[in-house]
C-alpha cells in the first residue's frame, strides 16, 4: 500500500511538475488576453450584415479587376483564415463567411464588407515590409466585421437621421465604387469608399486586430509599423486606406500599449518565405492597371478618359444638398459623387477617369497645424505635389466661407485632360478637431466668366451645420 501510495503521489507530483513545465514553455500568446471589449450596441440582425455584404461583394467583383492567380489568392486566404480562427468566441458569428480576394490595383487599400467578404489590393501586399504588416491590416479589417461595426455605426447614426441607414451604407458600398478615385489629375478629386469608421471603432479594430495577430504568433507592433509604412508613401491621396480609417489619436502608442499585454513567442511570425515568394511573384507581373471608374466595364481601356466632348451648361435651377457638415445649393443638372470625407458636383461631360474639368468639390482634411494659414499651406503643398501642372498664383487672401473666416488661393496650369489653362480656386476654413474644410472650384480659363456667377451662388448658399 505504501508503495502504491508513494507511486500515486509521485505520479501526481510528476503531473503537476509537467503541467508547470508545459505552462512555462507554451508561447505567452496563450496567457495574456489583452484589453477586454464588449460588442457595440446594434439594432440590426446578423442576417442584415450578411445580406448587405453579399450584395456589395457581388457588385465589387463586377467593378474591380481581380487578380486571378490561384497561388497568390491561396496564400492570402491562408493568412486570412488563420486570423479568423483567432476571433474571440464572443465575437464569432456562425452566419459569417470570411472570404479573401486580391484586387489587381496598385493603390494601398484593403476593406472588409459586413458578413465577411474582404478585398485586398495588390498594392497593399507589395507595400508591406513583412507578412506581419500585411496580416495586421487584414486583422484590423476582420475586426470591423466581427464586431459588426458597419451596422453598429448605422445604429448610432439613426439617432440623428431619418430613413434607412442600411440603404445609405449599401449605396456607399455598391454605388460608390469602393475606393476608386476620380479626380483632377491624381489628388484633386473624390474618393468613394465603402465606409468611414468612427474613431471609436478604429480604436477597437486596432486593439482586437492586435490580439488576433498575437494569438497566431505575429508581433502586434507590426500593425503599427504598417500604419507607418502607409503614411510613408506620402501625398494626400496616396495612403487611400487611411482616408476611410481615421487616426483615433495616439494610434501607435495605443497599439504599443496593447502589444505589451500580449506577449508573443520569441519565435514569432513576422516574415515568411511564402510572403517573400508572393511579393516576388507580384513584382514579376506587369504593373497594376489604374483604378477604374465605377461603372466602367472591365473590357474598357483603363487609361482612357470618358469625356463627352461637350459640357452641359449649368442649370438655372438649384437643388439643396446637405452633409453632416454643410448645406448648400448646386445646379440641378450637376451630378453628385460622394467620397469618404468629400462631395463633388460636376456637369455631364466634365468628368472622366483622368479627372474633372468643371465643377466644385468640398470636404475636410486632417492637418498637423491648428493655425489656419499653416494648415492651408500644408494642404496646398500636398495638392500641388499631386498635380504638378498647377502653380500657386499668389499668396492666400482673407475670405469668408459660410459666415466663417477663411482663406482663398488661386492655382492655375495647363490641364493634362484638355490641354487648356485651368483655373482652380481653393477656399479653406478651420473645421475644428484638427481638420481643415476646403471648397474647390475648377474651370477652364476661357470659360471662367460663365462659371464665376455659378460658383459665387454656390458659395453664398453654403452654411455650416455646426
Amino acid at each position: 500500500m505504501n508503495g502504491i501510495r508513494c507511486n500515486h503521489v509521485s505520479w501526481r507530483l510528476w503531473a503537476a511538475g509537467f503541467a508547470v513545465m508545459l505552462f512555462a514553455v507554451l508561447p505567452a500568446i496563450f496567457i495574456a488576453q489583452g484589453t477586454r471589449l464588449e460588442m457595440p450596441k446594434n439594432k440590426y440582425n446578423v442576417e442584415d450584415d450578411v445580406k448587405l455584404g453579399r450584395e456589395a461583394a457581388a457588385q465589387a467583383e463586377k467593378e474591380f479587376l481581380l487578380l486571378r492567380d490561384e497561388d497568390i489568392e491561396s496564400y492570402v486566404n491562408q493568412v486570412g483564415q488563420r486570423l479568423v480562427s483567432a476571433i474571440p468566441p464572443e465575437f464569432q458569428h456562425p452566419q459569417f463567411r470570411y472570404t479573401f480576394k486580391v484586387v489587381n490595383a496598385g493603390e494601398i487599400n484593403a476593406f472588409a464588407l459586413p458578413g465577411g467578404p474582404m478585398f485586398v489590393n495588390r498594392g497593399m501586399i507589395e507595400a508591406a515590409k513583412t507578412e506581419g504588416e500585411m496580416a495586421g491590416v487584414m486583422g484590423h479589417e476582420i475586426t470591423h466585421v466581427a464586431l459588426r461595426h458597419a451596422t453598429a455605426q448605422a445604429t448610432e447614426a439613426q439617432k440623428f437621421q431619418i430613413g434607412s441607414i442600411l440603404g445609405q451604407i449599401a449605396g456607399g458600398v455598391i454605388g460608390g465604387g469602393l475606393g476608386d478615385i476620380i479626380g483632377m489629375g491624381s489628388q484633386i478629386g473624390f474618393g468613394a469608399g465603402a465606409l468611414k469608421y468612427s474613431r471609436k471603432y478604429e480604436t477597437q479594430a486596432d486593439i482586437v486586430g492586435a490580439q488576433l495577430m498575437a494569438k497566431i504568433g505575429y508581433d502586434p507592433r507590426d500593425l503599427a509599423n504598417m500604419f507607418r509604412t502607409i503614411q510613408a508613401q506620402g501625398g494626400r491621396g496616396a495612403p487611400e486606406w487611411l482616408s476611410s480609417h481615421p487616426d483615433p489619436g495616439k494610434r501607435y502608442e495605443r497599439i504599443e500599449q496593447e502589444a505589451k499585454l500580449l506577449r508573443v513567442d520569441s519565435q514569432r511570425t513576422r516574415d515568411t518565405a511564402g510572403f517573400r515568394r508572393i511579393q516576388q511573384r507580384l513584382r514579376a507581373m506587369p504593373a497594376a492597371p489604374k483604378a477604374r471608374q465605377p461603372g466602367q466595364s472591365q473590357s474598357e481601356p483603363s487609361g482612357e478618359a470618358t469625356y463627352s466632348g461637350r459640357v452641359e451648361p449649368p442649370s438655372s435651377s438649384y437643388r439643396q444638398v446637405q452633409t453632416n457638415r454643410v448645406q448648400l445649393g448646386v445646379p440641378d443638372n450637376w451630378r453628385e459623387f460622394r467620397g469618404e470625407s468629400s462631395m463633388t458636383y460636376v456637369p455631364e461631360g466634365a468628368y472622366g477617369e483622368k479627372g474633372l474639368t468643371h465643377g466644385v468639390l468640398f470636404g475636410t482634411e486632417r492637418t498637423a497645424s491648428s493655425n489656419l494659414r499653416q494648415a492651408t499651406q500644408q494642404y496646398l503643398e500636398s495638392l500641388l505635389q499631386g498635380n504638378p501642372y498647377l502653380r500657386q498664383q499668389s499668396d492666400s487672401q482673407s475670405a469668408r466661407i459660410g459666415g466663417r473666416s477663411g482663406l482663398a488661393t488661386r492655382l492655375a496650369g495647363r490641364s493634362p485632360v484638355t490641354g487648356r489653362t485651368e483655373l482652380v480656386t481653393v477656399l479653406t476654413s478651420s473645421a475644428g478637431n484638427g481638420e481643415l474644410f476646403y471648397f474647390t472650384s475648377i474651370v477652364p480659363e476661357e470659360e471662367s466668366r460663365n462659371y464665376d456667377s455659378v460658383f459665387q451662388r454656390i458659395l453664398s448658399s453654403l452654411r455650416f451645420a455646426r
